[in-house]
């Protein structure tokens, strides 16, 4: 596979540099919301529609700054699409289903200083992506994000189920399960480049 085909820039992004488990961006939502399945999912779908927007915009951002010589606007520009996607999902869940709306609370609108999102947008201008590798690169991205958000918190629900010691309940065992999570990941890091 060519470290610059449309398949492998996925699978970079979702599996070997996993936005979460790998680069150790987007932790508060991660252990936030991956109480249950059902939060997560919808977390990680919001997540993902954001990223895929705010690629698309940082994209033609980037386009149209480099065009003018005005690069050092970018992060401010990001910043201002990311803000501006976040309000969109927030209008859209809030009108779909404000049981979900209610539900996911603060980690809503903190999708919005969420630093996965701002580093796929960081990332892909450094990377120079062409508008298809953008597209592959956030879907990646935000699958890599969903499979992180849903392993965990599968294992979280399971572990409601069992007898867990006194001494790591709560948050040193959701700490614990993501630092396991992340040293399972890192297995792959070598595939990357």
């Amino acid at each position: 596979m060519q470290p610059d085909s449309v398949s492998f820039i996925f699978l970079n992004a979702c599996i070997v540099n996993n936005f979460v488990l790998a680069l150790f961006l987007g932790i508060c939502p991660f252990l936030g919301v991956s109480g249950k399945l059902h939060t997560a999912w919808n977390m990680g779908l919001a997540t993902m529609f954001v990223m895929l927007v705010s690629s698309i915009c940082a994209y033609a951002i980037n386009f149209l700054l480099v065009e003018f010589n005005l690069e050092f606007l970018r992060l401010i520009c990001y910043i201002a699409v990311i803000a501006s996607a976040v309000q969109l999902v927030e209008m859209t869940i809030k009108k779909v289903s404000p049981t979900l709306f209610r539900t996911l609370g603060i980690f809503l609108p903190l999708i919005t200083t969420n630093c996965a999102i701002l580093g796929l947008a960081l990332f892909q201008t450094l990377k120079e992506y062409n508008f298809i590798q953008c597209l592959a690169y956030s879907l990646g991205a935000g699958t890599g994000f969903i499979l992180a958000i849903m392993l965990m918190a599968g294992l979280r629900e399971k572990l409601d189920l069992a007898k867990v010691p006194n001494v790591s309940q709560g948050a040193a065992l959701s700490l614990m399960l993501a630092g396991l999570l992340s040293l399972s990941f890192m297995g792959f890091a070598g595939l990357g480049g």
